[in-house]
Parts: structure tokens; sequence; C-alpha cells
């Protein structure tokens, strides 16, 4: 499957925290302001409200950003760029499809505890601005290559194909993209535990077997 790589514009995790003034590395700045802007709306958020959360003076961002706009782009491109290397990895290039698109989900769900602020800010941009329109574009091309691995596990055999492909992806990220509202990473799930639950539930389903089903006649 084609895959969009890395955003080059985004800075790489060394060279933000080497970026970063003493108290706040790039990534804690960084990890604030997408907080922050969640907590309330981009829109709403004014550099004075970041200054304040950091416990710096608005002229200490500047020193590092041009603006929240850059925060607001850097944190995006962050979260799209950690989504998009999971189908570089080995489990997302090769095998069968419903195995890659098992480990694209699981990828996907780990990307998002980990950076849990950055996927959540993500998930509630509107397109209300030039660099929202561009991370809703990346994400819907991350959507249609999980629908193009439904689609290839259709024609292996191995996906259902009563349900159409697209819905079936829709309803699998839908799982993953619900986990920002309930995860807390002080409730002692780690981000291997949550994925694990998520793709067991999603690829084996709720119900038990009934052992009566399996002896042989």
């Amino acid at each position: 499957m084609d895959r969009t790589t890395p955003s080059s514009s985004t800075p790489s995790k060394t060279a933000r925290r080497r970026s970063g003034r003493p108290g706040h590395d790039a990534d804690s700045v960084l990890r604030i302001a997408a907080r922050v802007f969640n907590e309330r709306g981009y829109d709403g958020t004014s550099m004075e409200d970041l200054a304040r959360a950091l416990g710096v003076t608005k002229s200490a961002i500047y020193h590092h950003v041009s603006g929240k706009t850059e925060l607001l782009r850097q944190s995006l491109d962050l979260a799209l760029d950690a989504l998009f290397a999971v189908t570089f990895e080995e489990g997302a290039v090769h095998g069968r499809a419903i195995e890659r698109l098992e480990h694209v989900l699981h990828g996907s769900v780990r990307v998002l505890v980990e950076e849990l602020p950055h996927v959540t800010l993500l998930l509630r941009v509107r397109g209300n601005t030039d660099v929202e329109k561009h991370a809703l574009e990346r994400r819907r091309e991350f959507d249609r290559l999980a629908a193009d691995l439904v689609r290839e596990g259709i024609v292996d055999g191995d996906i259902r194909s009563d349900v159409d492909p697209a819905v079936t992806s829709r309803l699998l990220f839908g799982m993953v993209n619900s986990v920002v509202e309930w995860y807390r990473p002080d409730h002692g799930l780690s981000a291997d535990e949550v994925a694990d639950a998520l793709t067991r539930i999603a690829f084996e389903g709720l119900r038990l077997r009934d052992p009566r089903f399996d002896r042989v006649s």
C-alpha cells in the first residue's frame, strides 16, 4: 500500500529537546500547549494562556516559535507522523492484509497512548485554519490506507464481505479514537495493554466459543 512519509517540517525529538529553555524542553512546551488547546479550544487559547500554563513569559515562547499556529502545526504533525510511521513498520508491510491491519490498529493505539495530548488535539480539529485543513487531509489519507487493508483482507477471504470496507475501517478506528475519552496514564494501563485488549476484541470478538461446537461428531 502507498504510504505518506512523515512530515519533514516536524522537528525531531532530539531537536525539540535541544531548543527548549531551562525548566522546559521543547517536548514539554509542545505537550503543555496541546493540553491547553484541548482544554480551552485552539481559538479560545491566547499566547498569554500558554505562557501562564508554562510559567514563562510570552516572549520566552516567541523565542522558539512564531506563535500558537506554529505550536498547533507541530503538535498535529507529531501525531500524524507517529501514526504514519506505524504503516512503515515490518508488521504493517509484510504478511496477509488482516495481519497488517491488526498491526496498524495495535500501533495506532500505542501512538494514541504515548502521544495522548497531540492525538487528542488531532481528533478535535475541524478545519477552521489552513493548518487544520492540512492535518485533516493527512488524516483522511491514513483512513484510506486502513480501508484499503480491509479491502485486501476481503479479497484474501479473511475479512467478512457483507459490510462495506470503509464502514468496517471507520468502526475499527472509531474504537481506537474513543480511547482519548477515557484513557488516563495514571490508571495503571500501559499502551500495549490497551492495544492488546482492543485488538483482541476487534479481531476475536466478545463472545466465548461454546465448547459444544468444537466437538467432532
